[in-house]
């Protein structure tokens, strides 16, 4: 087998969804071939035809290049796995089993579990995308028979060799689970790392609602882009337990859990999704200032409640208002609380290496301005003009990063220093800039604010 082939089949198996187009490429469909889609229990039946260029023509005419779009746009639904619902009409076959077969031949094409360093024995090791096939293929395989691997985010991320969900490792472990028809319930970005999620497979037809199955209801034409966000089930405290008390408590009992809690408040509870309300010290003051033979039921103010996976900035109205908000898992239990406290240290652990990036930037931009002209830099960075550059501004990390470590640039500059050492550092910048623009739930390493203050350090001591 050729490199390329090799190559190509690493690419397909790691980081980027299947589509139609690799289909084709590998015989396992032709231009021309009519599809079907049938909704049995509405007694509907759409068509569609595959396009020489691999999309997919609904009879209207109307084109897509991804399957769940188009079969969202013909049942006229809000959310659907196309590579379930489309069967080739002549075979009966699903795309996704195509895909399946397509994932497996590549699989076999990836090199051959090689023998371990110093192991006498004989032992081998599996190449890492083989095992990752292996473990999908057999998550899938337990997914649809109603025993889904159950695993926590810290060692799903494990078996694709990271630690935290930055933005780029993210979109790829989604990738991979979508080709195999998986998603995580509930999603893996939305919880902490330490939180157990299940990988199940997609519905053939889904709300938009559906837990966990955003990820494998959209295609990488409108999916791959996307950004991450904080949401309320990225807190600790989210998804940590709730002390609670019952509506029939004393005032005693309820005082007696705040103060051994450390607690401003306390759920009212009849049952594991049944929450009553709250007691604060505010309200139990008011109770009995109001009426010194004021009941508990008195105190009891009315609670807020939230998803574990809604955007945190949604709630940010209702926590000043309120100061607290009762937090519902995927299974509608009442999981934690998220406070004001909660928050603020959420989003002060971002402020500081956010405005560092912010001057790195402006530093980076300065050096480089300064001693490159701008069509030197378009011509390094935007050789065919598709990013249609045009100044300084239009500059990102990875720019800065391959102009600096451009030997001919690097010698233009004339640092007494090491380029492809400082190469490396800015590597790390770079992403350590994308986990915090792209709001990475998980913390930075330790070391991430040092190291953008020493690197800032340098510019302005040589670039200055």
């Amino acid at each position: 087998m050729s490199e390329g082939a090799n190559s190509r089949s690493e690419y397909l198996l790691d980081g980027r969804r299947v589509t139609i187009p690799d289909l084709i490429k590998r015989g396992l469909i032709e231009a021309g071939t009519r599809l079907r889609f049938d909704r049995v229990r509405l007694n509907e039946t759409h068509y569609a035809e595959i396009s020489a260029d691999g999309q997919i023509v609904l009879q209207n005419g109307q084109i897509f290049r991804s399957p769940s779009r188009a079969a969202v746009v013909a049942a006229g639904v809000s959310a659907i796995d196309g590579w379930h619902a489309w069967v080739v009409d002549s075979s009966n076959r699903s795309l996704d089993s195509l895909r399946q077969k397509l994932l497996d031949e590549v699989a076999a094409e990836s090199p051959a579990a090689q023998p371990v360093d110093g192991d006498e024995s004989g032992a081998t090791t599996i190449p890492a995308l083989q095992r990752r096939h292996e473990f999908l293929k057999d998550a899938r395989a337990r997914a649809d028979s109603g025993d889904p691997v159950e695993i926590t985010v810290r060692d799903l991320l494990a078996l694709w060799g990271a630690a935290a969900r930055g933005y780029r490792i993210s979109q790829h472990i989604e990738a991979d689970l979508a080709n195999h028809g998986l998603a995580t319930v509930p999603g893996f970005r939305k919880v902490t790392v330490d939180a157990t999620v299940k990988l199940e497979g997609v519905p053939e037809e889904a709300t938009d609602e559906a837990a966990g199955a955003e990820s494998a209801l959209t295609e990488a034409d409108d999916s791959e882009e996307a950004g991450m966000v904080l949401t309320v089930g990225n807190l600790p405290s989210a998804l940590g337990g709730v002390v609670a008390v019952k509506p029939e408590a004393t005032f005693e009992e309820a005082i007696t859990l705040m103060l051994l809690n450390d607690y401003s408040q306390v759920a009212v509870m009849s049952g594991p999704r049944k929450l009553c309300g709250a007691v604060t010290w505010k309200s139990i003051a008011q109770a009995r200032h109001a009426s010194p033979a004021a009941s508990f039921a008195d105190a009891i103010i009315e609670a807020q409640v939230a998803r574990y996976d809604t955007e945190l900035i949604d709630i940010l109205q209702t926590l000043e208002a309120a100061e607290f908000v009762f937090v519902r898992d995927d299974k509608d239990l009442i999981s934690g609380i998220v406070t004001t406290t909660d928050v603020v240290r959420a989003y002060g652990e971002l402020a500081t290496p956010f405005f560092l990036i912010g001057e790195l930037d402006q530093a980076l931009r300065r050096v480089v301005a300064k001693t490159y002209s701008i069509e030197d830099v378009i011509k390094l960075c935007d050789p065919d003009s598709t990013r249609r550059m045009t100044s300084y501004d239009d500059l990102s990390m990875g720019d800065y990063q391959r102009v600096l470590e451009n030997p001919g640039m690097w010698e233009q500059l004339g640092w007494p220093l090491d380029r492809p050492t400082l190469g490396k550092r800015l590597n790390e910048l770079r992403e350590i800039r994308n986990d915090v623009m792209h709001f990475n739930p998980d913390p930075l390493p330790l070391d991430a604010v040092g190291k953008l203050r020493n690197a800032l350090k340098l510019l302005h001591e040589y670039g200055d």
